[in-house]
Protein backbone atom coordinates (compact mmCIF):
# COMPACT_ATOMS: atom_id res chain seq x y z
CA UNK A 1 0.00 0.00 0.00
CA UNK A 2 1.95 2.96 -1.26
CA UNK A 3 2.30 5.88 1.64
CA UNK A 4 2.67 9.94 0.94
CA UNK A 5 3.57 12.12 3.63
CA UNK A 6 0.54 13.92 2.79
CA UNK A 7 -1.90 11.00 4.51
CA UNK A 8 -0.80 11.94 7.35
CA UNK A 9 -2.14 15.72 7.28
CA UNK A 10 -5.39 13.91 6.01
CA UNK A 11 -5.45 11.68 9.27
CA UNK A 12 -4.30 14.53 11.53
CA UNK A 13 -7.34 14.11 13.85
CA UNK A 14 -6.56 10.30 14.12
CA UNK A 15 -3.36 10.89 14.90
CA UNK A 16 -3.50 13.73 17.52
CA UNK A 17 -6.15 11.44 19.66
CA UNK A 18 -3.88 8.55 19.01
CA UNK A 19 -0.49 10.13 20.24
CA UNK A 20 -2.72 11.92 23.69
CA UNK A 21 -3.67 7.80 23.89
CA UNK A 22 -0.53 7.07 23.84
CA UNK A 23 1.23 9.78 26.14
CA UNK A 24 -1.89 9.16 28.94
CA UNK A 25 -0.35 5.63 28.97
CA UNK A 26 2.99 6.81 29.69
CA UNK A 27 2.99 9.22 31.94
CA UNK A 28 0.73 7.82 33.95
CA UNK A 29 3.54 4.87 35.12
CA UNK A 30 5.40 8.26 36.72
CA UNK A 31 2.51 9.42 38.61
CA UNK A 32 1.50 9.72 42.25
CA UNK A 33 -2.20 9.47 43.17
CA UNK A 34 -1.85 13.26 43.86
CA UNK A 35 -1.03 13.82 40.31
CA UNK A 36 -3.85 12.04 38.39
CA UNK A 37 -5.53 15.21 37.43
CA UNK A 38 -2.61 15.72 34.69
CA UNK A 39 -3.61 12.78 33.16
CA UNK A 40 -7.24 14.96 32.78
CA UNK A 41 -5.79 17.72 31.48
CA UNK A 42 -3.34 15.81 29.10
CA UNK A 43 -6.62 14.47 27.81
CA UNK A 44 -8.74 18.06 27.59
CA UNK A 45 -5.81 19.31 25.45
CA UNK A 46 -5.38 16.40 22.84
CA UNK A 47 -9.31 16.19 22.64
CA UNK A 48 -9.67 20.48 21.84
CA UNK A 49 -5.87 20.15 19.56
CA UNK A 50 -7.63 17.41 17.64
CA UNK A 51 -10.85 19.46 17.34
CA UNK A 52 -9.24 22.37 15.82
CA UNK A 53 -7.14 19.78 13.60
CA UNK A 54 -10.75 18.70 11.83
CA UNK A 55 -11.57 22.22 10.32
CA UNK A 56 -8.35 22.31 8.41
CA UNK A 57 -10.09 20.44 5.62
CA UNK A 58 -12.48 22.92 3.39
CA UNK A 59 -16.09 20.80 3.19
CA UNK A 60 -15.75 20.77 -0.31
CA UNK A 61 -12.53 19.29 -0.48
CA UNK A 62 -12.70 15.59 -0.21
CA UNK A 63 -9.25 13.14 0.33
CA UNK A 64 -7.76 9.86 0.73
CA UNK A 65 -4.99 8.14 2.37
CA UNK A 66 -3.47 4.59 2.61
CA UNK A 67 -3.93 3.95 -1.01
CA UNK A 68 -7.63 4.87 -0.42
CA UNK A 69 -8.76 3.09 2.41
CA UNK A 70 -9.26 6.25 4.23
CA UNK A 71 -11.39 9.23 3.23
CA UNK A 72 -12.06 12.61 4.52
CA UNK A 73 -14.46 14.26 3.37
CA UNK A 74 -17.59 16.90 4.59
CA UNK A 75 -19.63 14.53 6.38
CA UNK A 76 -16.88 12.49 8.47
CA UNK A 77 -15.32 16.51 9.05
CA UNK A 78 -18.28 17.14 10.69
CA UNK A 79 -19.21 14.15 12.59
CA UNK A 80 -15.75 14.05 13.86
CA UNK A 81 -16.37 17.49 15.26
CA UNK A 82 -18.90 16.57 16.96
CA UNK A 83 -18.01 13.27 18.20
CA UNK A 84 -15.20 15.78 20.16
CA UNK A 85 -17.50 17.82 21.49
CA UNK A 86 -19.23 15.04 22.97
CA UNK A 87 -16.23 13.53 24.58
CA UNK A 88 -15.02 16.50 25.67
CA UNK A 89 -18.41 17.18 27.52
CA UNK A 90 -17.99 13.50 28.61
CA UNK A 91 -14.87 14.03 30.47
CA UNK A 92 -15.42 17.53 31.83
CA UNK A 93 -19.16 16.41 33.61
CA UNK A 94 -16.95 12.60 34.77
CA UNK A 95 -14.42 14.30 37.05
CA UNK A 96 -15.77 14.44 40.30
CA UNK A 97 -17.36 10.84 39.85
CA UNK A 98 -14.35 9.10 38.94
CA UNK A 99 -12.60 10.66 41.98
CA UNK A 100 -14.78 9.94 44.21
CA UNK A 101 -15.19 6.24 43.28
CA UNK A 102 -11.29 5.70 43.11
CA UNK A 103 -11.61 5.11 39.14
CA UNK A 104 -9.21 8.14 38.78
CA UNK A 105 -6.71 6.15 36.74
CA UNK A 106 -4.92 6.30 33.55
CA UNK A 107 -6.25 3.37 32.16
CA UNK A 108 -9.72 4.89 31.50
CA UNK A 109 -8.49 8.04 29.86
CA UNK A 110 -6.65 5.76 27.57
CA UNK A 111 -9.48 3.46 26.95
CA UNK A 112 -12.29 6.05 26.15
CA UNK A 113 -9.40 7.60 23.81
CA UNK A 114 -8.75 4.45 21.70
CA UNK A 115 -12.82 3.92 21.67
CA UNK A 116 -13.10 7.37 20.00
CA UNK A 117 -9.91 6.68 17.89
CA UNK A 118 -11.95 3.17 17.07
CA UNK A 119 -15.44 5.61 15.73
CA UNK A 120 -12.84 8.11 14.04
CA UNK A 121 -11.58 5.64 11.89
CA UNK A 122 -15.04 3.86 11.22
CA UNK A 123 -16.37 7.50 9.96
CA UNK A 124 -13.60 7.92 7.35
CA UNK A 125 -13.52 4.03 6.31
CA UNK A 126 -13.78 3.95 2.43
CA UNK A 127 -13.88 0.18 2.58
CA UNK A 128 -15.11 -2.92 4.78
CA UNK A 129 -11.72 -3.93 5.81
CA UNK A 130 -11.03 -0.08 7.51
CA UNK A 131 -14.66 -0.13 8.82
CA UNK A 132 -13.98 -3.59 10.24
CA UNK A 133 -10.64 -2.92 12.26
CA UNK A 134 -12.35 0.67 13.72
CA UNK A 135 -15.29 -1.17 14.63
CA UNK A 136 -13.27 -4.13 17.03
CA UNK A 137 -11.11 -0.98 18.09
CA UNK A 138 -14.17 0.61 19.89
CA UNK A 139 -16.17 -2.49 21.03
CA UNK A 140 -12.81 -4.09 22.71
CA UNK A 141 -12.86 -1.07 24.96
CA UNK A 142 -16.35 -0.54 25.54
CA UNK A 143 -16.40 -4.27 26.84
CA UNK A 144 -13.37 -3.45 29.40
CA UNK A 145 -14.82 -0.14 30.16
CA UNK A 146 -18.53 -1.67 31.08
CA UNK A 147 -16.43 -3.82 33.47
CA UNK A 148 -14.25 -0.52 34.40
CA UNK A 149 -15.33 -0.51 38.19
CA UNK A 150 -14.71 -3.70 39.93
CA UNK A 151 -16.47 -3.24 42.49
CA UNK A 152 -20.11 -3.65 40.59
CA UNK A 153 -21.18 -6.76 39.90
CA UNK A 154 -23.34 -5.85 37.62
CA UNK A 155 -20.76 -4.05 35.64
CA UNK A 156 -19.39 -7.70 35.03
CA UNK A 157 -22.32 -9.50 33.90
CA UNK A 158 -22.93 -6.83 31.89
CA UNK A 159 -20.10 -6.53 30.03
CA UNK A 160 -20.24 -10.80 29.56
CA UNK A 161 -23.79 -9.67 27.68
CA UNK A 162 -22.33 -7.03 25.87
CA UNK A 163 -19.21 -9.04 24.81
CA UNK A 164 -21.42 -12.15 24.46
CA UNK A 165 -23.92 -10.68 22.02
CA UNK A 166 -21.08 -7.89 20.23
CA UNK A 167 -18.78 -11.14 18.76
CA UNK A 168 -22.11 -12.38 18.00
CA UNK A 169 -23.12 -9.09 15.99
CA UNK A 170 -19.44 -8.70 14.39
CA UNK A 171 -20.29 -12.45 13.33
CA UNK A 172 -23.10 -11.34 11.37
CA UNK A 173 -21.66 -8.30 9.98
CA UNK A 174 -18.16 -10.34 9.20
CA UNK A 175 -20.37 -12.64 7.48
CA UNK A 176 -22.01 -10.38 5.65
CA UNK A 177 -18.54 -8.36 4.50
CA UNK A 178 -17.49 -11.82 2.98
CA UNK A 179 -21.11 -12.10 0.69
CA UNK A 180 -20.43 -8.88 -0.62
CA UNK A 181 -16.38 -9.43 -1.03
CA UNK A 182 -18.01 -12.83 -3.12
CA UNK A 183 -20.12 -10.68 -5.42
CA UNK A 184 -18.04 -7.76 -5.89
CA UNK A 185 -14.20 -9.19 -5.33
CA UNK A 186 -13.36 -5.93 -3.53
CA UNK A 187 -13.58 -4.28 -0.12
CA UNK A 188 -13.79 -0.86 -1.09
CA UNK A 189 -17.10 0.63 -1.18
CA UNK A 190 -16.83 2.09 -4.55
CA UNK A 191 -15.71 -1.60 -6.00
CA UNK A 192 -19.10 -3.10 -4.50
CA UNK A 193 -21.31 0.19 -5.59
CA UNK A 194 -20.30 -0.57 -9.25
CA UNK A 195 -21.41 -4.57 -9.29
CA UNK A 196 -24.32 -3.67 -6.97
CA UNK A 197 -25.77 -0.71 -9.52
CA UNK A 198 -24.46 -3.34 -12.59
CA UNK A 199 -26.58 -6.38 -11.21
CA UNK A 200 -29.88 -6.77 -12.47
CA UNK A 201 -32.92 -7.16 -10.59
CA UNK A 202 -33.22 -11.07 -11.26
CA UNK A 203 -29.76 -11.92 -11.51
CA UNK A 204 -27.77 -14.66 -9.47
CA UNK A 205 -25.07 -12.26 -8.22
CA UNK A 206 -27.78 -9.56 -6.87
CA UNK A 207 -29.10 -12.89 -5.18
CA UNK A 208 -26.02 -12.81 -3.52
CA UNK A 209 -25.32 -8.97 -2.90
CA UNK A 210 -29.25 -8.70 -1.18
CA UNK A 211 -27.78 -12.14 1.25
CA UNK A 212 -25.02 -10.26 2.16
CA UNK A 213 -26.90 -6.98 2.63
CA UNK A 214 -29.25 -8.68 5.21
CA UNK A 215 -26.19 -9.89 7.51
CA UNK A 216 -24.77 -6.34 7.23
CA UNK A 217 -27.60 -4.67 8.16
CA UNK A 218 -27.64 -7.22 11.26
CA UNK A 219 -24.60 -5.66 12.11
CA UNK A 220 -25.36 -1.81 11.89
CA UNK A 221 -28.93 -2.42 13.62
CA UNK A 222 -26.80 -4.64 16.59
CA UNK A 223 -24.43 -1.33 16.66
CA UNK A 224 -27.42 1.04 16.65
CA UNK A 225 -29.25 -1.37 19.43
CA UNK A 226 -32.35 -1.43 17.17
CA UNK A 227 -34.94 -3.81 18.08
CA UNK A 228 -34.80 -6.91 17.63
CA UNK A 229 -30.96 -6.21 18.45
CA UNK A 230 -31.39 -4.15 21.36
CA UNK A 231 -31.36 -6.75 24.36
CA UNK A 232 -27.74 -5.44 25.48
CA UNK A 233 -28.65 -1.84 25.92
CA UNK A 234 -30.97 -1.77 28.87
CA UNK A 235 -28.27 -4.22 31.06
CA UNK A 236 -25.28 -2.39 30.07
CA UNK A 237 -27.07 0.98 30.21
CA UNK A 238 -28.12 -0.25 34.23
CA UNK A 239 -24.88 -2.16 35.07
CA UNK A 240 -22.27 0.30 33.72
CA UNK A 241 -20.36 3.40 35.46
CA UNK A 242 -22.83 6.12 34.72
CA UNK A 243 -19.49 7.91 32.72
CA UNK A 244 -19.46 5.18 30.66
CA UNK A 245 -22.83 5.04 29.48
CA UNK A 246 -22.69 8.58 29.15
CA UNK A 247 -20.36 8.12 26.42
CA UNK A 248 -21.60 5.16 25.15
CA UNK A 249 -24.85 6.25 25.07
CA UNK A 250 -23.68 9.15 22.49
CA UNK A 251 -20.70 8.63 20.38
CA UNK A 252 -21.23 5.36 18.89
CA UNK A 253 -24.40 6.64 17.73
CA UNK A 254 -22.91 8.89 15.33
CA UNK A 255 -19.88 6.23 14.73
CA UNK A 256 -23.24 3.68 13.82
CA UNK A 257 -24.65 6.40 11.31
CA UNK A 258 -21.47 6.68 9.92
CA UNK A 259 -21.70 2.89 9.63
CA UNK A 260 -24.75 3.04 8.06
CA UNK A 261 -23.62 5.64 5.63
CA UNK A 262 -20.89 4.37 4.26
CA UNK A 263 -22.33 0.97 3.76
CA UNK A 264 -25.82 1.62 2.39
CA UNK A 265 -25.11 5.16 0.89
CA UNK A 266 -21.43 4.82 -0.52
CA UNK A 267 -21.64 1.32 -0.85
CA UNK A 268 -25.21 -0.58 -1.66
CA UNK A 269 -27.04 2.63 -2.98
CA UNK A 270 -28.37 0.52 -6.12
CA UNK A 271 -29.84 -1.69 -3.70
CA UNK A 272 -31.68 0.99 -2.05
CA UNK A 273 -35.05 -0.27 -2.81
CA UNK A 274 -34.08 -3.67 -0.44
CA UNK A 275 -32.39 -2.44 2.64
CA UNK A 276 -35.27 0.64 2.73
CA UNK A 277 -37.59 -2.50 3.02
CA UNK A 278 -35.40 -3.86 5.75
CA UNK A 279 -35.25 -0.49 7.41
CA UNK A 280 -38.80 0.73 7.49
CA UNK A 281 -39.39 -2.76 9.68
CA UNK A 282 -36.29 -1.94 12.05
CA UNK A 283 -37.94 1.64 12.40
CA UNK A 284 -41.57 0.67 13.26
CA UNK A 285 -40.33 -2.02 15.86
CA UNK A 286 -37.77 -0.11 16.91
CA UNK A 287 -40.19 3.22 17.42
CA UNK A 288 -43.07 0.96 19.08
CA UNK A 289 -41.09 -1.56 21.84
CA UNK A 290 -38.67 1.32 22.67
CA UNK A 291 -41.19 3.80 23.63
CA UNK A 292 -44.13 1.21 24.99
CA UNK A 293 -41.50 -0.28 27.21
CA UNK A 294 -39.43 2.96 28.51
CA UNK A 295 -42.94 3.35 29.90
CA UNK A 296 -42.75 0.84 32.36
CA UNK A 297 -38.97 1.41 33.73
CA UNK A 298 -38.40 2.65 37.13
CA UNK A 299 -34.78 2.95 36.81
CA UNK A 300 -33.76 5.56 34.63
CA UNK A 301 -31.20 4.38 32.79
CA UNK A 302 -32.68 1.47 31.54
CA UNK A 303 -35.40 4.24 30.31
CA UNK A 304 -33.05 6.16 29.18
CA UNK A 305 -31.72 3.04 26.77
CA UNK A 306 -35.69 2.14 25.37
CA UNK A 307 -35.77 5.91 24.89
CA UNK A 308 -32.54 5.27 22.63
CA UNK A 309 -33.98 2.37 21.18
CA UNK A 310 -37.17 4.59 19.82
CA UNK A 311 -34.69 7.35 18.43
CA UNK A 312 -32.64 5.16 16.81
CA UNK A 313 -36.09 4.35 14.58
CA UNK A 314 -36.17 8.16 13.59
CA UNK A 315 -32.59 7.53 11.86
CA UNK A 316 -33.63 4.69 10.17
CA UNK A 317 -36.22 6.74 8.92
CA UNK A 318 -34.03 9.21 7.69
CA UNK A 319 -31.71 6.97 5.94
CA UNK A 320 -34.93 4.45 4.44
CA UNK A 321 -35.93 7.79 2.44
CA UNK A 322 -33.60 7.37 0.17
CA UNK A 323 -32.80 11.14 -0.54
CA UNK A 324 -30.33 13.42 0.22
CA UNK A 325 -33.23 15.13 2.20
CA UNK A 326 -33.23 11.91 4.10
CA UNK A 327 -30.09 11.77 4.67
CA UNK A 328 -29.43 14.53 5.68
CA UNK A 329 -32.41 14.59 8.12
CA UNK A 330 -30.70 11.21 9.62
CA UNK A 331 -27.28 13.14 10.04
CA UNK A 332 -28.84 15.91 11.98
CA UNK A 333 -30.54 13.66 14.06
CA UNK A 334 -27.94 11.58 14.94
CA UNK A 335 -25.79 14.69 16.27
CA UNK A 336 -28.58 16.54 17.68
CA UNK A 337 -29.50 12.89 19.85
CA UNK A 338 -25.77 12.30 20.92
CA UNK A 339 -26.32 16.02 22.29
CA UNK A 340 -29.22 15.05 23.95
CA UNK A 341 -28.02 11.93 25.62
CA UNK A 342 -25.01 13.57 26.84
CA UNK A 343 -26.88 16.16 28.40
CA UNK A 344 -29.24 13.72 30.01
CA UNK A 345 -26.28 11.17 31.30
CA UNK A 346 -24.39 14.17 32.45
CA UNK A 347 -26.76 15.63 34.49
CA UNK A 348 -26.91 12.17 36.36
CA UNK A 349 -23.37 11.86 36.89
CA UNK A 350 -23.34 15.07 38.76
CA UNK A 351 -26.01 14.29 41.05
CA UNK A 352 -24.36 11.17 41.80
CA UNK A 353 -21.73 11.51 44.88
CA UNK A 354 -19.67 9.00 46.88
CA UNK A 355 -21.84 6.78 48.01
CA UNK A 356 -24.66 7.36 45.95
CA UNK A 357 -25.60 6.87 42.64
CA UNK A 358 -28.65 8.30 40.88
CA UNK A 359 -30.15 5.31 38.52
CA UNK A 360 -33.88 5.42 39.54
CA UNK A 361 -36.32 8.24 38.86
CA UNK A 362 -37.31 8.65 42.16
CA UNK A 363 -33.59 10.16 42.62
CA UNK A 364 -34.44 12.90 40.36
CA UNK A 365 -37.57 14.16 42.21
CA UNK A 366 -37.43 17.36 43.67
CA UNK A 367 -34.18 18.22 42.49
CA UNK A 368 -35.50 22.07 41.24
CA UNK A 369 -35.10 22.63 45.27
CA UNK A 370 -32.11 21.18 45.65
CA UNK A 371 -30.33 22.88 41.99
CA UNK A 372 -32.71 24.49 40.22
CA UNK A 373 -30.89 25.13 37.36
CA UNK A 374 -29.31 21.68 36.86
CA UNK A 375 -33.21 20.89 37.21
CA UNK A 376 -34.02 23.08 34.73
CA UNK A 377 -30.91 21.91 32.13
CA UNK A 378 -32.30 18.25 32.98
CA UNK A 379 -35.87 20.03 31.95
CA UNK A 380 -34.47 20.86 28.37
CA UNK A 381 -33.18 17.62 27.65
CA UNK A 382 -36.11 15.72 28.58
CA UNK A 383 -38.37 18.61 26.67
CA UNK A 384 -35.85 17.87 23.11
CA UNK A 385 -36.35 14.13 23.76
CA UNK A 386 -39.98 14.61 23.73
CA UNK A 387 -40.17 16.76 20.65
CA UNK A 388 -41.18 19.94 22.07
CA UNK A 389 -40.99 23.02 20.02
CA UNK A 390 -38.35 25.53 19.96
CA UNK A 391 -35.91 22.90 20.90
CA UNK A 392 -33.62 20.90 18.48
CA UNK A 393 -35.23 17.69 19.07
CA UNK A 394 -38.70 18.80 17.32
CA UNK A 395 -37.11 20.18 14.63
CA UNK A 396 -34.72 16.83 14.05
CA UNK A 397 -38.25 15.20 14.30
CA UNK A 398 -39.79 17.51 11.92
CA UNK A 399 -37.05 16.91 9.50
CA UNK A 400 -37.14 13.56 9.61
CA UNK A 401 -40.95 13.17 9.11
CA UNK A 402 -40.80 15.30 6.13
CA UNK A 403 -38.15 13.38 4.38
CA UNK A 404 -41.27 10.17 4.90
CA UNK A 405 -43.69 11.84 3.72
CA UNK A 406 -41.91 13.45 -0.07
CA UNK A 407 -41.13 9.66 -0.72
CA UNK A 408 -44.79 9.28 -0.16
CA UNK A 409 -44.74 7.18 2.75
CA UNK A 410 -47.49 9.14 4.84
CA UNK A 411 -48.33 5.76 6.81
CA UNK A 412 -44.89 6.03 8.57
CA UNK A 413 -45.06 9.14 9.49
CA UNK A 414 -48.29 8.95 11.26
CA UNK A 415 -47.09 5.69 12.70
CA UNK A 416 -43.78 8.07 13.97
CA UNK A 417 -45.78 10.64 14.98
CA UNK A 418 -48.13 8.03 17.35
CA UNK A 419 -45.08 6.70 18.69
CA UNK A 420 -43.96 10.48 19.78
CA UNK A 421 -46.66 11.14 21.44
CA UNK A 422 -46.48 7.69 23.63
CA UNK A 423 -42.70 8.58 24.17
CA UNK A 424 -43.79 11.96 25.52
CA UNK A 425 -45.32 10.45 28.41
CA UNK A 426 -41.94 9.02 30.52
CA UNK A 427 -40.35 12.36 29.56
CA UNK A 428 -42.98 14.21 30.99
CA UNK A 429 -42.99 12.33 33.86
CA UNK A 430 -39.54 13.20 34.33
CA UNK A 431 -40.00 17.06 34.38
CA UNK A 432 -43.10 16.25 37.09
CA UNK A 433 -40.57 14.57 39.65
CA UNK A 434 -38.09 17.33 38.99
CA UNK A 435 -40.44 20.10 39.55
CA UNK A 436 -43.53 18.84 41.70
CA UNK A 437 -42.27 15.59 43.77
CA UNK A 438 -41.27 16.24 46.98
CA UNK A 439 -37.32 15.66 47.63
CA UNK A 440 -36.01 11.94 48.71
CA UNK A 441 -32.54 12.82 48.40
CA UNK A 442 -31.47 15.66 50.85
CA UNK A 443 -27.68 16.85 49.95
CA UNK A 444 -26.63 19.14 47.67
CA UNK A 445 -25.12 18.56 44.59
CA UNK A 446 -21.71 18.97 44.53
CA UNK A 447 -20.61 19.69 40.90
CA UNK A 448 -17.46 21.35 39.49
CA UNK A 449 -18.03 24.89 38.17
CA UNK A 450 -16.76 23.58 34.57
CA UNK A 451 -19.29 20.82 34.89
CA UNK A 452 -21.66 23.35 35.33
CA UNK A 453 -20.42 25.57 32.61
CA UNK A 454 -20.67 22.49 30.62
CA UNK A 455 -23.82 21.49 31.06
CA UNK A 456 -25.06 24.89 30.80
CA UNK A 457 -23.96 24.83 27.37
CA UNK A 458 -24.98 21.89 26.38
CA UNK A 459 -28.69 23.07 27.69
CA UNK A 460 -28.76 25.98 25.79
CA UNK A 461 -27.17 24.84 22.96
CA UNK A 462 -30.07 22.68 22.28
CA UNK A 463 -32.37 25.54 22.79
CA UNK A 464 -30.04 27.56 20.43
CA UNK A 465 -30.09 24.98 17.82
CA UNK A 466 -33.50 24.40 17.99
CA UNK A 467 -33.92 27.87 17.40
CA UNK A 468 -31.35 28.22 14.74
CA UNK A 469 -31.29 24.98 12.75
CA UNK A 470 -30.04 25.95 9.17
CA UNK A 471 -26.39 26.44 11.14
CA UNK A 472 -26.36 22.85 11.66
CA UNK A 473 -28.58 21.38 8.96
CA UNK A 474 -26.68 23.14 5.85
CA UNK A 475 -23.69 21.48 7.05
CA UNK A 476 -25.40 17.96 7.24
CA UNK A 477 -26.46 18.99 3.74
CA UNK A 478 -23.49 19.63 2.51
CA UNK A 479 -22.14 16.42 2.72
CA UNK A 480 -24.77 14.80 1.15
CA UNK A 481 -25.35 17.18 -2.03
Amino acid sequence: MPFETADLYTVLPELIILITACSVLILDLFLHENQKSFNHGLTIIGLLLALGSVGLVSVDQTTTAFGGVFIRDSMSDLLKGALLVVTLLAFVYSSTYLRNRNLWVGEYYVLMLLALLGIMIMVSANGFLTLYLGLELLSLCLYTLVAFDRDSNMGSEAAMKYFVLGALGSGMLLYGISMLYGASGGLSFAAIAEVASAASSDGAENKILVFGLVFVIIGIAFKFGAVPFHMWMPDVYQGAPTPVVLFLSSAPKIGAFAMAARVLIDGLEGLQTDWSEILIILSVLSMGIGNLVAIAQTNIKRMLAYSTVSHVGFIFLGLLAGTPAGYSAAMFYAIVYALMATGAFGVLVMISHKGFEAENLNDLKGLSDRDPWLAAMMALVMFSMAGVPPLVGFMAKLLVLEAIVDIGLVWLALAAVAFSIIGAFYYLRVVKMLYFDKAEVVEPVDATSSARLAVTVNGLGMLFLGLFPALLLSLCQAAFN
